[in-house]
C-alpha cells in the first residue's frame, strides 16, 4: 500500500462518524438509509453463490445501463451466478426491480480494507465488472492481490474529473494499471485515461451501453394501456429525473401551458425519492391538482399532474408521453439519460447542462433528436410548438430514435471482450 493510499484509508476511517450521521439524517426522508448498515462494512445475512460475476453499479443510472448487459450474460451463461451491488437504496430498488431473482443483490461496502476483504470472501467472484467510473483504491488493490480480473465497462471520464485525477500523479497511474481492462464509451474518454497512465493495451473503445436499450413489446403494450386509461383524449408531457430547482420551473411552465392546452397532463418524476414530498408541495402551491402514481389510481380528468413516486417505472412512464424533458440539465448537475425517452421515438428536451452525456447529447442534437431549452420561457415555447404541430413532433421523435438505433453495438463488443474471462458458453 502506497503512502497516499494509506492516507486515503486513514481519512476514510476518520470520517466514518460523519457518514453515519449522513445516513441517519437521510433516513428521515428515506427510511431505507437506516437499514442494512452491516452490508456497508462487509457483513451479510444473505448468501450468494461464489465463482460468478460481480457487477457493481453505484446507483440508478448505472443500473439502468447494466440491464441489457446482465440480461445478455444470463442468456449466454445461465449457470453462472451474478451478484449485482449498488450503494444507494434507490439503486438497490432499481436492481431488484430490473433483475428480480435472476441475480443476487447486496450493497458494496465502503472502501475500507477489512470491509472489502469480508466482502470478497463472501462473494468470491471470478470476474468483477464496474459500471462507468467507480475507482475505489482498496477494492482495486484487493482484486489485484487475488488476481481477480477487473473490467470497467461503459467507462467515461470528463475533463473535469480528469483534471482532479491528474493531481494524484503516480498513485493514479499505478491504480489504473491494476485494472485488467477499461472499455470506454468514446475515444476522447479513452485518451484521458491514457494521459492518467493507463496502457493502451488495457483500453478498448466499445461505445456506450446506454444505446443498447430497447422498448420490449410487453412494455409497449403496458404503456398503451396506461395511456388509454389516463389520457386517451389528452396530450401528455413528462418531466423526468428532476432535481431541486427544476420542479418549480416545470410546474410553473405547466401552469402556463394549461392556458393554451387546458386538458394537458404532466407526469412529473423527481430523480430521488426524497423529492416526492417537495414535488407535491410545489404542485399544490401552484394551485394545481395531482395524483400519485403509487396509489395505482387512474387520474381523473381534473388532474393536472401525475407525480411518479414509484421506482423502476420510468421507461413505462416515458411510453405514455408525447414528449419528454430530461432533468438535471436546467441546473448544473450534468443531465440524465436522454436515450430512454428517445427509445420511445418522442421528442427530447434538455437544459444546457448535459456534461454527463456530452457525447450522446451532441449526437442527438446534430441529428435534430434533441431540443435544448435554457429557462422556463424557452421550455414553454418548445413544448407549445411540439404539441401544436404533429409533424414537427414526429420529426424530432423519429430522429431521436434513429440516433439510438445507429449507435447500438456496444453490448456485443463488450460481451466479446468478456469471453476470455468466463467459462465456455452454454450451447
Amino acid at each position: 500500500m502506497t503512502m497516499l493510499q494509506t492516507l486515503y484509508t486513514f481519512l476514510f476511517y476518520i470520517i466514518q462518524p460523519l457518514i453515519w450521521l449522513r445516513l441517519w439524517l437521510r433516513g428521515r426522508k428515506i427510511p431505507a438509509y437506516r437499514k442494512r448498515w452491516g452490508e456497508r462494512y462487509g457483513f451479510y445475512k444473505s448468501q450468494v453463490k461464489p465463482d460468478g460475476i460481480l457487477l457493481h453499479s453505484v446507483s440508478v443510472g448505472e443500473t439502468l445501463a447494466a440491464v441489457p448487459l446482465v440480461r445478455a450474460l444470463r442468456h449466454r451463461y445461465p449457470s453462472l451466478p451474478i451478484t449485482v451491488t449498488t450503494m444507494t437504496p434507490t439503486g438497490s430498488e432499481r436492481a431488484l426491480s430490473a433483475f428480480g431473482k435472476d441475480v443476487y443483490h447486496v450493497y458494496l461496502p465502503y472502501d475500507l480494507p477489512g470491509a472489502m476483504t469480508r466482502f470478497l470472501d463472501h462473494v468470491q467472484p471470478r470476474l468483477v465488472i464496474i459500471m462507468e467510473t467507480e475507482l475505489w483504491p482498496n477494492l482495486i488493490s484487493a482484486l489485484h492481490q487475488r488476481q481477480t480480473p477487473l473490467i470497467i465497462a461503459n467507462a467515461r471520464l470528463s475533463e473535469r474529473s480528469s483534471r482532479g485525477y491528474r493531481k494524484l500523479g503516480r498513485f493514479m497511474s499505478a491504480l489504473l494499471r491494476r485494472i485488467t481492462l477499461i472499455a470506454v464509451q468514446n475515444a476522447e474518454d479513452g485518451e484521458r485515461f491514457i494521459e492518467l497512465g493507463l496502457k493502451r493495451s488495457q483500453l478498448n473503445v466499445t461505445g456506450s451501453l446506454k444505446f443498447d436499450i430497447s422498448v420490449t413489446p410487453e412494455l409497449a403494450a403496458r404503456a398503451v394501456t396506461l395511456r388509454r386509461q389516463w389520457a386517451s383524449q389528452r396530450p401528455v408531457w413528462i418531466a423526468a429525473s428532476t432535481h431541486e430547482g427544476e420542479e418549480s420551473i416545470i410546474v410553473q411552465a405547466h401552469a402556463e401551458l394549461l392556458k393554451t392546452f387546458p386538458n394537458l397532463l404532466l407526469i412529473l418524476v423527481p430523480r430521488h425519492p426524497d423529492r416526492f414530498d417537495d414535488a407535491k408541495a410545489i404542485v399544490r402551491k401552484a394551485g394545481l391538482t395531482y395524483t400519485l402514481r403509487s396509489t395505482g389510481a387512474i387520474p381523473p380528468a381534473t388532474t393536472h399532474v401525475v407525480i411518479g413516486d414509484t421506482m423502476g417505472e420510468l421507461m413505462l412512464l416515458y411510453g405514455i408521453a408525447d414528449l419528454a424533458f430530461v432533468g438535471g440539465s436546467l441546473i448544473d448537475r450534468g443531465g440524465h439519460n436522454p436515450l430512454e425517452p428517445a427509445a420511445h421515438a418522442i421528442p427530447v428536451l434538455m437544459g444546457p447542462h448535459t456534461f454527463n452525456f456530452k457525447d450522446i447529447c451532441a449526437r442527438l442534437q446534430a441529428a435534430d433528436g434533441l431540443i435544448t431549452v435554457s429557462d422556463s420561457a424557452s421550455l414553454i415555447k418548445q413544448v407549445m410548438t411540439l404539441l401544436s404541430d404533429d409533424d414537427y413532433r414526429r420529426y424530432h421523435g423519429h430522429h431521436a430514435v434513429d440516433v439510438l438505433h445507429k449507435n447500438q453495438g456496444a453490448l456485443q463488443s463488450l460481451l466479446t471482450l468478456l469471453e476470455p474471462y468466463l467459462p465456455p458458453r452454454s450451447q
